[in-house]
């Protein structure tokens, strides 16, 4: 594979540019795109911009993308910190906390003097010192049923930052129904999970591994969480997501991630949808297919 090295100037007439990559052996490549970023945004995303499976292409599907991130906490402050310093163009946080001296060992996206605050405030705060090129809202509230299904009907990706199981269910059944890619995840003690669903794919979704929404799941607040764990988790799940907003590789759905962090092992199993997932089963894509039929 080829590796650039490039130049970061650029060439505005009537609307285009035009970028100059070198390759070691001295041959220049001309890359004309339409010049919607700024030279600015070309030096900050450079080194991406170097991937050949992101490019300029990729770099501007990043900006044009929208993010939905519920959950500001340890999970959230990894995943909200690499999709902004990626370049997603719109990035919405949910979160009705505020933040405690507790959090902050792992929660890294706040600050000591952000306690008391609201954590979708202070990580807008920090967000927005990491890259002002982006946008963000923020929302400080607990989302009803109808309201998530609004956020999540808004955006190209939804990140599932959030420690609780009902909370999971109810963002991945918002997340089918207006079919929108969803990277969940998941971190405790030493160990942590990944899965992402996807439209149309054979993978199955939260509800399909977690049948009952009223089993009792465990938090870090009862029994503890190494720092660094989330940030692998979370850093994953932004990962994920960026592979689902710009077509990278292949992507976790249809699989779950498992990390056992205090042995280092990774395993992946295969998780298929369940025919009869009160969510995204047979019966739930026929209802819809004949809802969007008559629509």
């Amino acid at each position: 594979m080829t590796h650039f090295i490039s130049l970061t100037a650029t060439l505005r007439s009537e609307g285009q540019g035009l970028l100059v990559k070198i390759q070691p052996s001295g041959l220049l490549t001309l890359v004309l795109f339409g010049a919607l970023m700024t030279d600015e945004e070309l030096l900050r995303y450079s080194r991406q911009i170097l991937l050949p499976e992101i490019d300029i292409d990729g770099q501007e599907r990043l900006r044009r993308a929208r993010a939905l991130i519920v959950g500001l906490g340890g999970l959230g402050s990894a995943a909200a910190m690499y999709l902004a310093a990626a370049g997603v163009g719109q990035l919405t946080l949910v979160d009705f906390d505020t933040v405690d001296l507790s959090n902050l060992q792992r929660q890294i996206i706040h600050r000591t003097a952000d306690r008391g605050r609201l954590k979708v405030a202070s990580a807008r705060d920090t967000l927005l010192a990491l890259n002002p090129l982006i946008q963000i809202a923020a929302i400080s509230k607990q989302l009803n049923d109808a309201e998530m299904q609004e956020q999540v009907e808004q955006v190209d990706v939804v990140v599932d930052a959030t420690d609780n199981l009902a909370t999971r269910l109810t963002i991945n059944a918002a997340c089918v129904r207006a079919r929108t890619p969803l990277v969940s995840g998941a971190a405790i003690r030493l160990e942590g999970q990944v899965l992402v669903w996807r439209p149309g794919r054979d993978g199955a979704c939260y509800q399909c591994l977690y049948h009952n929404a009223a089993m009792t799941s465990e938090t870090c607040a009862q029994t503890g969480v190494l720092a660094p764990m989330v940030g692998i988790i979370g850093s994953i799940q932004a990962l994920e997501a960026i592979k689902l907003l710009t077509g990278l590789g292949e992507t976790l759905d249809g699989r779950l991630l498992l990390v056992d962090a205090a042995r280092m092992e990774w395993q992946m199993m295969k998780v298929r949808r369940d025919p009869s997932c009160v969510v995204c089963g047979e019966r739930m894509n026929k209802d819809q297919s004949s809802n969007r039929i008559q629509g």
